[in-house]
């Protein structure tokens, strides 16, 4: 990446994860997002990374889902395909970057807007008894989309919690974003994410002692010795008056963690998710540019991700 694209467009080749707790809208500020990102310039990638969430697609506009990048990478170990549980097995997955235009026809699917969707598996569809979710947190870890005409920005969607988090999906991203509603359970989520990225800046080693190869261990520390991560951004979700936002920022601030942005409630969201229909976020486009601006101006002052050390100072999170 130049020096001149860094600076015309401060997100361009990152990778940006949502997390929260279930319910929390991680979703909704995937797609709100995603299109105020894509009124920038950026080509916007979205990755459907929950494994159990449905509807996505409809919410971007998107009649059908793509096809799982699952199938396209040869199918879940414990089917007995090629992609394995990044718990047990580190390794990278095979060939994990894609030119978003080389993509089999199915497997990436473009909304109205010019966002694009993948789907990295959904679990159900793979069948009672097909074992756990690892094989798609590795795609989520692992997969770097590319694509030809203009620098791309990846969201990637996450499932609730921290679970993908523990399977190294978090040193993979270049930043990861917490979604805040009102409840005590996502103040401290937030809070905990916060630290678990100071964690890892700060040099903090991943569980191997279930690994008998030391080469395997070797590897999981090497992936974490290399974190990209380096900042959290705070978003605070259906904010219906301004005593609730005070009192989470008060309760946030009481845990170290200041507040990027705030999208408050929208009763036509509800209904959209409610009915499977297109989210029309426009009465929030103001918060959302809000919130794209704030991650814009702080991202412009990192150096790009080749010349970022593996571990710097502690953790600014930003308000």
């Amino acid at each position: 990446m130049t020096a001149h694209a860094t600076t015309l467009q401060p997100l361009a080749d990152r990778r940006i994860g949502i997390l929260g707790k279930g319910g929390s809208g991680k979703s909704t500020l995937v797609v709100l997002l995603s299109r105020a990102l894509a009124r920038r310039g950026y080509a916007v990638v979205v990755l459907d990374a929950d494994s159990t969430n449905v509807g996505l697609h409809r919410a971007l506009g998107i009649a059908d889902p793509p096809r799982p990048l699952l199938e396209y990478f040869g199918g879940s170990v414990f089917s007995g395909g090629a992609v394995t549980c990044p718990v047990d097995d580190p390794t990278a997955l095979a060939a994990g970057t894609v030119d978003l235009e080389d993509l089999p026809e199915g497997y990436a699917r473009r909304g109205p807007d010019g966002v694009w969707l993948l789907v990295a598996g959904k679990l159900a569809e793979l069948g009672a008894g097909a074992g756990c979710d690892g094989p798609i947190a590795k795609i989520t870890r692992d997969l770097e989309v590319r694509t030809s005409s203009r620098r791309q920005v990846t969201l990637v969607d996450l499932k609730a919690g921290f679970e993908d988090s523990a399977r190294g999906v978090l040193v993979r991203l270049d930043a990861a974003m917490a979604v805040v509603d009102p409840t005590f359970a996502s103040v401290r989520m937030a809070a905990a994410l916060v630290r678990l990225v100071e964690e890892i800046r700060a040099g903090a080693k991943p569980a191997t002692r279930h690994l008998a190869d030391p080469a395997l261990v070797a590897l999981a520390n090497r992936l974490y010795a290399q974190a990209r991560i380096r900042d959290v951004f705070v978003v605070l979700n259906k904010i219906a008056d301004e005593e609730t936002e005070r009192t989470l920022r008060r309760a946030l601030a009481a845990e170290g963690v200041s507040v990027t942005g705030v999208l408050h409630d929208d009763a036509g969201l509800t209904r959209a998710w409610l009915v499977g229909d297109v989210l029309d976020g426009r009465a929030l486009d103001p918060d959302t540019e809000l919130i794209a601006d704030r991650m814009e101006a702080w991202m412009a002052r990192r150096p790009p991700r080749a010349e970022a050390p593996a571990h710097g100072a502690m953790l600014e999170v930003h308000g």
